[in-house]
Formats: structure tokens, sequence, C-alpha cells
């Protein structure tokens, strides 16, 4: 039917959800291990080198070595992150949701469609002035969330411009549409439920992004940080079911990130 999402494959029969749910959750499961788990080790990692360095300069004065360790920077917290996470959509990626042949010409072949980069570049921009205007929309209710990154961005930003650029215009959109578009919402998409994928997906998107708990934004700062995430979730998961190729949602998500740096005056 004419404006519906174009389907990488022929339509399958809707598979049950329940069942569907339970692998997403093995999914997620999994992915939380993995980026949890690698956080921690590249942490010990870098705590162990620090001791060594500051070893050499003080001694073996114990309270010295450790008082000189101090914490991770923003270059070392952005390591951390794209080694656990690029560790963790890799593995599900070939251990879960591997593209088969079939798929990835397909892929390839929406590369070379006009429209494919049309629709690419009126997503990316579009989730760019959306989150925009909802971040307008909620200072004039009185609410102005600070991202719990912001810090992280804005440090790095000062230090390190070069790799914050290659970090949040090439290597974060790479590893996060590949675990939360090709593996989770793929999943939903392969199994004729993508509406659901498109919701599901979509939720674990903004979580990551704004953890429950963690966050020290108020609740409704936490909620209009979820409407932004969320909808950006959203509007990749549709691009890449919309298209067919796991590029378009990458070089998006590129897009808007690359602007949000770029009118931020942050790049």
């Amino acid at each position: 039917m004419a404006g519906e999402p174009r389907q990488a494959r022929p339509p399958v029969p809707a598979a049950s959800v329940f069942p569907l749910l339970r692998a997403f959750a093995f999914d997620a499961l999994i992915a939380v291990v993995l980026v949890l788990g690698g956080t921690i080790a590249a942490a010990a990692v870098w705590t162990a080198w620090r001791a060594m360095a500051v070893a050499g300069e003080v001694g073996r004065d114990a309270a010295a070595i450790q008082a000189g360790i101090g914490q991770p920077g923003a270059l070392a917290q952005m390591l951390f992150a794209l080694g656990a996470t690029s560790f963790a959509a890799l593995v599900l990626y070939f251990w879960r949701r591997r593209a088969d042949a079939a798929e990835r010409a397909l892929a390839h072949a929406a590369l070379r469609q006009r429209a494919t980069w049309g629709w690419t570049v009126l997503v990316g921009v579009a989730v760019f002035l959306g989150s925009s205007l909802l971040g307008w929309l909620g200072e004039q209710a009185g609410s102005a969330p600070i991202p719990t990154n912001l810090a992280l961005v804005e440090e790095a930003s000062r230090q390190w411009p070069v790799f914050l650029f290659l970090f949040a215009v090439l290597l974060a959109p790479a590893y996060e549409e590949l675990l939360f578009r090709r593996v989770f919402f793929g999943r939903f998409l392969a199994a004729g439920r993508p509406w659901l994928g498109v919701l599901v997906s979509s939720v674990a998107f903004a979580l990551v992004h704004e953890v429950p708990g963690i966050s020290a934004n108020p609740p409704l700062a936490v909620v209009q940080l979820w409407l932004i995430y969320g909808g950006m979730g959203a509007a990749f998961a549709w691009l890449y079911w919309r298209t067919g190729s796991l590029w378009a949602p990458f070089l998006a998500h590129a897009l808007n990130n690359g602007i949000a740096l770029a009118v931020h005056g942050l790049a």
C-alpha cells in the first residue's frame, strides 16, 4: 500500500507476542551484563595503569597512590563506553541477529536508491528539530533537564574535541544502531511485529540514555528526556523499517549528532 514502510523482506505472519518479548528480554539482559562487565573490566585496567603511573612518581606509599589515582577523565569514560557497548552490540549481532546474504544484498541495494538518502536526511534533521522543540516546550513549562552525559561532553569538547566529534558522529551511532535497531528492533521486524518493536526498542533506548535512579534531574525533566530519546529511537527504527538498510538510521543518527554538536558550539 502506498505510504507504508517498505519491508526488507516479504511480509511474514506476526509471531506470538510473549515469546517475542522473552527473546527481547534475553537480548537485553545479555547486553546489560556485557556492558556492565566490560565497563568494570575497563575501569579496573585504567585503575591499575594509573596506580603504576602514580607509584612511579611517589614510590610505594599506598595512601599517596590511592590519592593520586583520581577519577577517569572524559577520554577514558568515552573509551569505556565505546569498548563495552560496541563489544555487547557485536556479540549480540553475531550470536543472535546476524544478517544473512539476502538481507545484506537488500541493504546495499537500498543505498543505491535516492529515496533512501532523502529519507535519511529528512529523519536526521527532523529528529534534531523535534528534540529542540521538546526542549523549548519543556523550558516554557519550567523544566530544564540536564542530560547525564552533558558534563562529560563539555569536558571532552575542551580537551579532546576531535575525538569527541569522531565518538559522537561516527562511533556511538554505529554501535547504538547495531544494538538498538538491528538486534532489538530487528527481532520484532523479522517476526512481523514492527510497531511493537518500535515501541519496545525506543523505550530501551530512552532508559539507557537517562537511567532511572541515577539521573540527578527531577521527575518531570527525566520524563522530558525520555520523550526526546524515545522519539529519536522511534524515528531511527522507522527509518530502518522504511529503507531496509541499517546504513540509513546510522547516517541519520550521525547527522543529528553532528548538527547538535555544531549548533551547541561543541564541535
